[in-house]
C-alpha cells in the first residue's frame, strides 16, 4: 500500500499545479469585461476577483462528485485500477492546460478534465475487458456515455446560442444608450442596470445555493420554486437604489454592475471549476481510504465511492487561496485574457494578433453580403438613424495618443457579463452542461461583432482568431481523450517506472513550455517599446516616433549583420534566425508607420510645412523594413534550395557594402536615440564611398557575368543584395533629414545637405 501512498502525493503535488495553470487559463472569463473596460484599477479587479473565488469555493460540493462517479462507474474498478486513471487525468490535465496558456488560447478545464477522465476510464476498461472473457461491447458498462455526449451537444449549443444572444443585447443596449451613453445613462440607466443587477443576483444565488456547503435542501427548493419573484424583488431594489444614485451623485452606475458582475463570474468559476483541478486528487484519497479499511485493499470494489463524501471546507478554501495567488502572479493569466480584450477590441489595433485564412475571408464576404442585401430592403431614413446612433466615430470625443485607453466601454462590459450570468444561470437550472468559458468568450464576441469593433480592416483577422480558440476547444478533447488514454497504458503496464518517466517527460515539457511563454513576453515588451502612451502633444509624439525609429534602425543593423553571416557560411540556421528578426523589424515598422498616422492627428493645423515634411517618414520606414527584409529572404531562399554559394570576390565586395550600411544605420541610430542631428561629415563620407563602390563592383559582376565565373542565380542575389543596401542607405539618410527639419530652428547649426 505504501506505493498508493506515494501516488497519493503525487495527486497532490499535480493538484497544486493544476489549480495554477487552471486558474491562468480560466481568469479571462470574469476578468474580460472588467479589464477590457477599465472600469477599476487592475488591484481593485483582482481583490474582488479574488473574494468572489474565495467565496465560490464554499459553493463546489457538489460539483466535487463529477470527478468520482460522473464518468465512470467506480463499482467496476479496483483501487490500484483508479490510481491509474487518476495519475493519467492529472498528469495530462497540468501538460495541457499549461500548453494553451502558452499560446494565450481561453479553453475548458471542465472539457479537458472530462475527456481525460473518459480517455483514461476507456483505456483501463480495455484493459480489463481484455483480460477477462467479455466481449467489446460490454464497455459501456464501465463508462457514463451519455455524460460525454452531453458535454458535445453542449459546446455546440453554448457557441451558438451565447454568440446571438451576446449580438443582439448589445445592438439594442448600443441602440439604447449609443457610445455616447453617459447622457441617456441618467434617463434609462436605473431600469436597465436594475434588470442587469436582477440577473447577476439571481446567477449567484443559483450558482451559489447549488453546491452550497450551508444552504439547506429546504431553501434550495424554494429559490427555485419563487424564481419569479426573486428576479421581480431583486429588479425593484436594484432599479430603486441606481435611480437614487443617479440622482444624488456623480457615480457611473454601470460601474458598480461590472465589479458585481466580475464578483459573480468569479465565484461561480470556483464553484464550478473547482472540481477540474482537486476532485480527481480528492477521489484519489477518498479510494485510498476505502481500500485501506477492507480486507483486501488491491482487490475491493470501489463502490464506495457512488456515495456522497462529506465536504472538507479547510482544504477547499486553502485551494481557493491557492487560486486567488495565482490569480496575482501568473503572468500567463494576463496572456490568455489580452487574447480576448484584444479580439473584442473596438479601436484599429496596430497589429492583429490572428492572420488572414480562407475561412475566415470567404465567412467576412457571405456576412458583407447578407448586409449588403437587408440595406437593399431597409429604408434609408432607418439605416440613416441606426448609424446615427451606432457609429463610433460620431461619439470619439478628442483624439488622443493613449494607447491604455480601455478596449470598449461600460455598455458591452456591463452586458457581457448580464447576458453571461443569465445563460449560465439558465443552463444550471435547466441542468445542461454548458461551459463558462464557452458562454463567457462568445458573448464577449457577439457583443463586439454587434458593437461594430470586426469593420473592413479587422474583420477577418479577428474571425480567423475566433475559428481558431473554437477550434482549439474541440482540439482540446481530442488531445485530452488520446493523451490520458495512453499514459493510463503507460503507468498500467509500467507502474512506477512508467509514472517518473511521464513526470520526467511533463517537467521537461513544462519548461519549454516556459521557456516559449518567456520568448513571446519579450517580443510582445520589445513591441510595447514602441506604443506611444498618455501622449497628448504632438510635438512630443513626433520626438518620441524618431527616438522609436532610432531603436529600429539598429535592429535593422544587426538583422542585415547576421543575413550576410548566414549566406557567407551557408548557414541554415542563421538565415532562419535573420528572417524570423526580419519580420519582426517589419512590424515594428508598421507599428511605427500607425504611430505617425496618430501623431499627424494631433498636430496644429497652422505648421503644415513641418508636418508635410514628418508625414515623409511613413515611406522611408517601410522601405526600410520592406528592404531589409527582401535581402534576408533572398539569402534564405538561396541557401535553403541548396543553390551554389556565394564566390568569394563577391562576398568580400558585398561585406564591404553592408560594413557601410551597418555603420550609417548605427550613426543614425544613436543620434535620433540622443535626440541630436548626426555627424553630417561621416554619413556624406559613407554616401559617397556607397556610391562608389556600387559603381566599381557593379563593373567587376558584369565582368563575372561574361566570363561565365557567376552563373544567373548567383549574379541575381547579387544585384537584389547591392539594391536593398542602396535603398536602406538612401532611407537611412532621408530619415535623419526629416529629423532635422523637423527640429532646427538655428540656421546657421550645422545640418545634412
Amino acid at each position: 500500500m505504501e506505493i498508493y501512498l506515494v501516488a497519493i502525493v503525487i495527486l497532490a503535488a499535480l493538484a497544486v499545479s493544476d489549480l495554477v495553470v487552471g486558474v491562468s487559463n480560466d481568469a479571462v472569463n470574469f476578468l474580460n469585461s472588467s479589464i477590457g473596460s477599465r472600469v477599476a484599477p487592475r488591484h481593485v479587479i483582482l481583490i474582488i476577483a479574488s473574494l468572489g473565488m474565495l467565496a465560490g469555493v464554499t459553493f463546489s460540493k457538489g460539483m466535487m462528485e463529477v470527478a468520482r462517479k460522473g464518468i465512470f462507474h467506480p463499482k467496476f474498478f479496483s483501487m490500484p485500477e483508479l490510481m491509474v486513471v487518476f495519475l493519467a487525468v492529472m498528469l495530462t490535465d497540468v501538460l495541457l492546460l499549461d500548453l494553451y496558456n502558452t499560446f494565450g488560447l481561453p479553453t475548458s478545464t471542465t472539457v479537458s478534465i472530462v475527456f481525460e477522465l473518459l480517455g483514461a476510464a476507456v483505456a483501463v476498461s480495455l484493459i480489463k475487458i481484455s483480460q477477462s472473457a467479455d466481449g467489446f461491447a460490454s464497455l459501456v458498462k464501465y463508462i457514463n456515455t451519455a455524460k460525454a455526449l452531453a458535454i458535445i451537444s453542449g459546446i455546440l449549443l453554448s457557441v451558438v446560442v451565447a454568440f446571438i444572444c451576446g449580438s443582439v443585447l448589445q445592438f439594442l443596449s448600443r441602440l439604447l444608450f449609443t457610445f455616447n451613453f453617459q447622457k441617456r445613462l441618467r434617463r434609462y440607466g436605473a431600469i436597465w442596470g436594475g434588470l442587469a443587477l436582477s440577473i447577476i443576483v439571481y446567477f449567484i444565488l443559483i450558482k451559489g445555493a447549488k453546491g452550497s456547503t450551508f444552504i439547506t435542501a429546504e431553501s434550495l427548493a424554494w429559490i427555485k420554486a419563487h424564481t419569479g419573484l426573486i428576479l421581480l424583488y431583486s429588479f425593484l431594489l436594484c432599479a430603486v437604489i441606481l435611480q437614487v444614485i443617479l440622482l444624488f451623485s456623480k457615480v457611473n452606475i454601470l460601474k458598480p454592475i461590472v465589479l458585481i458582475g466580475t464578483f459573480a463570474l468569479a465565484m461561480a468559476f470556483a464553484a464550478n471549476d473547482l472540481v477540474n483541478f482537486i476532485g480527481v486528487p480528492l477521489a484519489g484519497m477518498n479510494a485510498y481510504k476505502v481500500a485501506q479499511a477492507a480486507s483486501e485493499p488491491l482487490t475491493t470494489s470501489m463502490i464506495a465511492l457512488q456515495e456522497a463524501a462529506p465536504s472538507d471546507t479547510p482544504l477547499l478554501v486553502l485551494a481557493g487561496v491557492i487560486m486567488a495567488v495565482t490569480l496575482w502572479i501568473s503572468r500567463k493569466a494576463r496572456t490568455v485574457t489580452a487574447t480576448e480584450v484584444n479580439l473584442g477590441r473596438q479601436d484599429e489595433w496596430m497589429f492583429e494578433r490572428f492572420a488572414s485564412t480562407s475561412l475566415s475571408r470567404t465567412v467576412v464576404r457571405m456576412v458583407t453580403t447578407l448586409f449588403g442585401g437587408v440595406k437593399r430592403i431597409v429604408p434609408n431614413i432607418m439605416l440613416h438613424k441606426l448609424n446615427g446612433r451606432l457609429d463610433p466615430a460620431k461619439y470619439s470625443g478628442r483624439i488622443t495618443l493613449d494607447d491604455d485607453r480601455p478596449s470598449f466601454d461600460l455598455v458591452r462590459a456591463a452586458v457581457n457579463l448580464m447576458v453571461a450570468s443569465a445563460l449560465i444561470s439558465l443552463g444550471t437550472s435547466m441542468k445542461l452542461p454548458l461551459s463558462t468559458t464557452y458562454v463567457t468568450f462568445m458573448v464577449a464576441m457577439g457583443s463586439s461583432f454587434a458593437d461594430r469593433a470586426w469593420g473592413r480592416d479587422s474583420a477577418v483577422y479577428r474571425v480567423t482568431g475566433v475559428f481558431a480558440v473554437i477550434g482549439g476547444w474541440f482540439l482540446t478533447a481530442l488531445m485530452a481523450f488520446s493523451v490520458s488514454a495512453i499514459f493510463a497504458f503507460v503507468i498500467f503496464y509500467l507502474r512506477a517506472p512508467g509514472v517518473l518517466a511521464i513526470l520526467g517527460l511533463g517537467i521537461f515539457i513544462l519548461h519549454r513550455n516556459r521557456t516559449v511563454h518567456k520568448k513571446r513576453e519579450k517580443e510582445t515588451e520589445e513591441a510595447e517599446i514602441f506604443n506611444l502612451k498618455k501622449v497628448k502633444d504632438g510635438k512630443y509624439a513626433i520626438t518620441t516616433t524618431f527616438e522609436h525609429a532610432g531603436h529600429f534602425l539598429r535592429e535593422v543593423a544587426k538583422v542585415l549583420t547576421i543575413g550576410y553571416e548566414g549566406l557567407a557560411k551557408e548557414n541554415r540556421q542563421l538565415l532562419r534566425n535573420a528572417r524570423k528578426e526580419s519580420k519582426k523589424m517589419r512590424s515594428w515598422s508598421n507599428i511605427m508607420v500607425a504611430n505617425i498616422f496618430k501623431t499627424l492627428r494631433l498636430l496644429h493645423k497652422e505648421d503644415p510645412v513641418s508636418t508635410q515634411k514628418y508625414a515623409q517618414t511613413v515611406s522611408v520606414l517601410q522601405e526600410i523594413g520592406e528592404c531589409q527584409g527582401d535581402a534576408v529572404r533572398r539569402a534564405y531562399d538561396h541557401v535553403d534550395n541548396n543553390h551554389k554559394g556565394m564566390l568569394p570576390v563577391q562576398l568580400e565586395e558585398i561585406k564591404q557594402i553592408k560594413d557601410l550600411v551597418v555603420s550609417l544605420l548605427n550613426r543614425t541610430s544613436d543620434a535620433l536615440m540622443q535626440k541630436e542631428i548626426a555627424d553630417c561629415n561621416a554619413l556624406a563620407s559613407d554616401k559617397e564611398k556607397l556610391k562608389q563602390l556600387g559603381e566599381r563592383f557593379d563593373k567587376n559582376q558584369v565582368i563575372r557575368i561574361q566570363n561565365e565565373t557567376s552563373k544567373t542565380r548567383l549574379s541575381i542575389l547579387f544585384y537584389g543584395f547591392i539594391r536593398d543596401m542602396n535603398i536602406i542607405a538612401d532611407q537611412t539618410y532621408n530619415l535623419m533629414k526629416i529629423f532635422q527639419d523637423s527640429f532646427i530652428v538655428d540656421k546657421n547649426e550645422t545640418v545634412c545637405p
